[in-house]
């Protein structure tokens, strides 16, 4: 049976998928619960834990205003998963040169596409304003003065932390190809600069927050028309990001396996962006941080940790979830933990199955610094139904 709890106060209440939420993610919760723009309720995914600016895996209904820092600086970041007419029976012994075939045509890290190499017919340009904002803004400094180089560089690259490249097999066998990317660092600029540009709304118009980083921007202010363009447009730039990012390896993988196809429609999702929406009965801003959409039928994509399953699955549109679901396991251990506390050979052996690095760059991702995917899976069963488990065997990190 899934998990419910709610945590209740003088504030809105605060819907919870698990039992597994520490003291300082309760109360992050809570201190979101407690603006007076929250609509109904807030929802926290299975996969909640503590994240900067606002719960990662919470689901925040705002009236008439949004909070920048909720929605953080990987604008649109999301997942992108196609399954090829391949299986595995087809694919070679070593899997080595299907990893080296993918790290050759995706940027990794902070590495980006010389410009002669760039994208640039993915781009869609950069509205005069949102320009502007970029190259004027003191914090952003010169990555806003040569961002639109950048922007323009960045299409079609993965960038670091938890994102990553996965090629997977579903359960009877077939081949998936899986990635996990956002709007890079245009995305980040975005978000750094309308977050500033909240705290200092708050200071004018004297209003005292739980928390400065659930500063928010209202309906018919100077900034907010502003914010949710460049939101758009931030959104806009992580779909296709991850669309010339799949073209760019599945070229590459023709290059090394037999001849395939893509053989059902590429699934997409955001989970970390906004969306006007309807529920109980008003129309207000959905923030989804580490959640996607999850109404009935849609369709999405729930990775595990490298080394675990990942997840295909149906939206069932439950209304007290905001039709939203988890959007991974969730991090158990934060970055720093997991290389203080995962040895090497830990890391290696729960990844003993997969052709990945195996070194200390990316002990921070090892499987057990995430929640365990499969009760995260549990704790939802009334939110998603699964259609397809996969299981990888080639992962890219960046």
């Amino acid at each position: 049976m899934p998990i419910r709890q709610q945590l209740e106060g003088e504030w809105a209440p605060v819907l919870v998928y698990t039992d597994e939420v520490d003291h300082a993610t309760r109360e992050q919760l809570r201190r979101i619960a407690a603006l007076p723009i929250i609509h109904h309720h807030v929802a926290a995914m299975p996969d909640a834990h503590l994240g900067r600016g606002a719960t990662v895996g919470a689901v925040i209904p705002t009236r008439e205003a949004i909070i920048p820092a909720a929605v953080g600086v990987d604008i649109g970041c999301g997942m992108t998963a196609a399954r090829l007419s391949l299986e595995a029976s087809y694919l070679p012994d070593n899997l080595r040169p299907m990893r080296q075939a993918i790290e050759s045509v995706v940027p990794l890290g902070q590495a980006s596409h010389q410009s002669a190499d760039a994208p640039m017919a993915a781009c869609r340009p950069l509205q005069p304003g949102l320009r502007k904002i970029l190259d004027e803004h003191p914090v952003i400094g010169e990555m806003g003065r040569n961002m639109d180089r950048k922007w323009i560089e960045q299409m079609g690259t993965l960038g670091g932390g938890n994102h990553f490249i996965e090629v997977c097999l579903d359960e009877s066998g077939q081949v998936w190809v899986m990635l996990h990317s956002g709007s890079r660092g245009v995305g980040n600029a975005i978000g750094r600069y309308f977050i500033e540009l909240a705290r200092d709304d708050m200071r004018v118009h004297n209003i005292n927050l739980p928390d400065r980083d659930l500063a928010y921007l209202r309906e018919g202010t100077r900034w907010f028309d502003d914010y949710v363009a460049a939101v758009e447009w931030a959104q806009h730039y992580a779909h296709t990001n991850r669309q010339v990012m799949l073209g760019n390896i599945l070229g590459a993988l023709g290059r090394v396996l037999p001849t395939f196809e893509v053989t059902d429609e590429v699934i997409d999702c955001h989970h970390n962006y906004i969306a006007r929406e309807t529920h109980y009965g008003k129309t207000v801003w959905v923030t989804r941080k580490g959640a996607i959409r999850a109404g009935r039928d849609d369709l999405g994509i729930i990775p595990g940790s490298m080394g675990a399953r990942s997840y295909i699955v149906r939206g069932l549109g439950s209304a007290d979830a905001f039709d939203s679901c988890a959007h991974g396991a969730g991090r158990a251990m934060s970055r720093r933990q997991a290389k203080e506390r995962i040895s090497l050979a830990e890391f290696r052996a729960q990844t003993r199955h997969v052709e990945c690095r195996k070194d200390r760059s990316v002990l921070d991702e090892s499987p057990g610094a995430y929640k365990d995917i499969n009760q995260v899976m549990a704790n939802q069963s009334d939110l998603v139904e699964s259609l397809h488990e996969l299981r990888q065997i080639v992962c890219v990190k960046g």
